[in-house]
């Protein structure tokens, strides 16, 4: 089903890199695009790197203290259950690793993007899902990928897949894939398929597969990925449908993040205006100013509540799908876990004081329109009258003319 000697030519540039550098595997500098993750900014010339498993991706939720009572709650679970303790992960054999969400454009051409993985070799939903266009699912050999690096190496399992979800929504989430070759992929192979790309926004989850379970959950802030077979055949589709749902809450998260960046932007670009007005002072805006304003924070607004399925209880892909697992219980626990409904009931609300400045700047805008026509009036008026009194005066002339003509004739 998979063709696992070949490898990606996204990743060619990449072998070549990591070959002459000696440096681990796909551990390329990332300089060529904004990312919110702390690690992808990290600074390449560090001497001392901290353990990848501990340095966390900024998660874009609420605003939070540095130690705020959702963490408190969720430490206190895990130590209540036990059952994501790194001990008993070590003892049960279960490996934690990592999906991640890379939102790069408003949205991607989905046809392009089946076009383009399937120039670079890869097999567009390899287990017949029959999700397209909602999603377009590629799996990746992992050996093949890691071999490029270290050709001798020998523990690496011929059969480890890691799997791609692409989405319309500009989103990609990917599973158990080095975050150089899947930040490659996002924002370089794809890239011919996005439709206004923008600033790189990341998030993602600790994860763990668990052969006893059939069905999976979030505890905490770690996905319980149940993966025991229910045919004996490769990897069940049934494993790859419910990470089709977790990814699908997963990029929703990350593309809602894309728009608190915006709205935060926003916000700090008229963060004086309440000062001035407090002072009583002289808006120094222009007409232009207030337009674009107003018009961003409506694109915001609209991107938000009009034109994705951001506040959609469940999109469209679990409608149309024809599988019966539960898929949509797995959508909704991925937003529970990433705050999804608080985050846009607190955007919305954010959204509306918003739009409370840009309704004073509009005002400010009208009344100096209205000030300028009262003035423009005023000026007609007295060119009008100006004219009126010259008429007047030209006449009073005449007449005193034919006056004194008359005058002279008779005498």
């Amino acid at each position: 089903m998979l063709a696992r000697p070949f490898i990606c030519s996204a990743g060619g540039p990449l072998s070549r890199l990591i070959a002459r550098s000696n440096q681990l595997p796909l551990a390329f500098p990332r300089k060529e695009f904004f990312s919110s993750n702390a690690h992808l900014k990290q600074e390449p010339n560090n001497t001392t790197e901290p353990d990848p498993k501990k340095q966390r991706r900024r998660n874009n939720r609420l605003p939070a203290a540095p130690t705020s009572l959702r963490r408190v709650a969720v430490e206190a679970q895990r130590s209540k259950d036990g059952f994501l303790s790194k001990a008993f992960l070590k003892e049960q054999g279960l490996n934690q690793k990592t999906v991640t969400a890379y939102a790069v454009a408003e949205q991607f051409n989905i046809r392009k993007v089946r076009d383009i993985l399937q120039e670079k070799g890869y097999e567009p939903d390899p287990l017949e899902t029959g999700l397209f266009p909602q999603v377009v699912h590629v799996q990746i050999p992992i050996d093949s990928i890691r071999r490029v690096a270290n050709p001798s190496s020998t523990d690496i399992p011929s059969d480890e897949v890691g799997d791609v979800f692409v989405f319309p929504s500009g989103t990609v989430v990917a599973w158990s894939l080095p975050e150089g070759f899947t930040s490659f992929l996002a924002t370089r192979t794809l890239l011919p398929a996005a439709e206004g790309a923008h600033d790189v926004e990341t998030e993602d989850l600790d994860f763990v597969e668990d052969p006893n379970r059939e069905n999976s959950l979030i505890k905490g802030d770690t996905i319980v990925l149940g993966t025991n077979p229910r045919h004996s055949h490769g990897q069940s589709i049934d494993t790859v449908l419910t990470k089709v749902a977790f990814s699908s809450g997963l990029a929703r998260s990350t593309k809602l993040a894309v728009l608190e960046s915006l709205l935060s932007n926003y916000i700090e670009s008229t963060r004086p205006i309440p000062t001035l007005l407090s002072k009583g002072s002289r808006l120094p805006f222009t007409r232009d100013f207030i337009l674009r304003k107003t018009g961003q924070l409506l694109s915001v607004r609209a991107q938000l509540n009009l034109y994705s399925e951001l506040t959609d209880s469940l999109p469209d892909l679990f409608w149309d799908s024809e599988h019966e697992l539960g898929l949509e219980g797995y959508y909704e626990q991925a937003g529970r876990a990433l705050d999804v409904g608080i985050r846009i009931k607190l955007l919305n609300e954010k959204m509306d004081y918003a739009q409370e400045i840009a309704s004073v700047l509009r005002e400010r805008l009208s009344e100096t329109h209205g000030l300028r026509l009262e003035w423009i009036i005023i000026l007609l008026i007295a060119v009008e009258v100006g004219f009126e009194v010259m008429r007047l005066w030209k006449e009073r002339i005449r007449e005193q003319e034919e006056n004194a003509r008359m005058e002279e004739n008779q005498t």
